[in-house]
């Protein structure tokens, strides 16, 4: 009797274990055991027809105010660039290339003109250096850091490629300075025109209410027009000296950057209070 009691023990135990674990799904519970909540989005989403006509209204207006001001966002980066030109110490004239969306709509965008300049051995050697340094000192970073480790591996193979090219075929690079400056404003503009479109997918579809959808739009937008001709300024000033920094502007500080800039307001806006419980 003692040994038969003994031997129903485990199997009761086993079958509570086994119920615990069928109320307990694995997907809601973590590998030591916590309960994963719900994320406060997913549980606040609820896709209403007013929200839905909330993003085609948002979408349709910021868009239109867009492209009714874009030539007089283009005359206000020409007057900063000119600026710029006067106070940094830049070797540079300032360029207008022509564009039209529609007959209406008519803008001209500027940007910097400056000589390609070839890197010196002085400079390429400096360049490498600098790589060879970086790249030896992401072994000494610790392991709670292996994220930026391999982020900054990464990011050193963009002037490495470039070493290696300028090394070899340095009269063959298709790029100019002019030519690049022109697409880094063209592409600038571009992605500052999809903001509402992304927004209208990502975040106007949950329930913040329309101010709050507004004015993140809106500063995303003007943070980002009053980013774009610093960001060309700054980025003159290394290439000036030599297109060699050209393939590392472009990939890592080009717009790359203005897109963690739209990330980090939209993650911003997602820690915003919802309207409604």
């Amino acid at each position: 009797m003692d040994s038969s009691a003994s031997f129903e023990l485990p199997q009761k135990s086993a079958r509570r274990v086994k119920v615990s674990k069928a109320a307990n799904p694995a997907p809601t519970r973590g590998h030591r055991g916590g309960v994963i909540p719900m994320h406060r989005a997913l549980a606040h989403f609820r896709l209403g027809p007013m929200n839905l006509v909330t993003a085609i209204f948002l979408f349709l207006f910021f868009t239109s105010i867009w492209l009714v001001f874009l030539p007089r966002v283009c005359q206000v980066w020409k007057r900063v660039l000119a600026l710029g030109i006067g106070v940094l110490p830049l070797r540079a004239d300032l360029g207008l290339a022509e564009h039209h969306l529609t007959p209406f709509i008519r803008f001209d965008i500027p940007y910097l003109r400056m000589e390609p300049m070839l890197p010196s051995a002085q400079t390429w050697w400096l360049t490498f250096a600098a790589t060879v340094a970086l790249f030896a000192a992401s072994f000494l970073l610790s392991a709670k850091l292996i994220p930026v480790m391999y982020l900054l591996r990464g990011i050193l193979v963009v002037p490495g490629t470039a070493l290696i090219y300028f090394a070899l075929l340095p009269a063959r690079f298709p790029h100019t300075p002019d030519s690049y400056m022109e697409g880094l404003v063209t592409a600038g503009i571009a992605l500052i025109s999809t903001v509402p479109l992304l927004f209208g997918l990502t975040y106007y579809i949950f329930d913040f209410g329309l101010l709050k959808k507004a004015l993140l739009t809106a500063i995303t937008m003007t943070h980002l027009a009053l980013f774009l001709p610093l960001q060309i300024l700054l980025q003159a000033v290394f290439l000036q000296k030599t297109i060699l920094f050209m393939p590392v502007l472009y990939i890592v500080f080009g717009m790359p950057v203005n897109i963690l800039i739209i990330i980090a307001f939209y993650s911003w806006g997602m820690t915003w209070f919802f309207r409604s419980a």
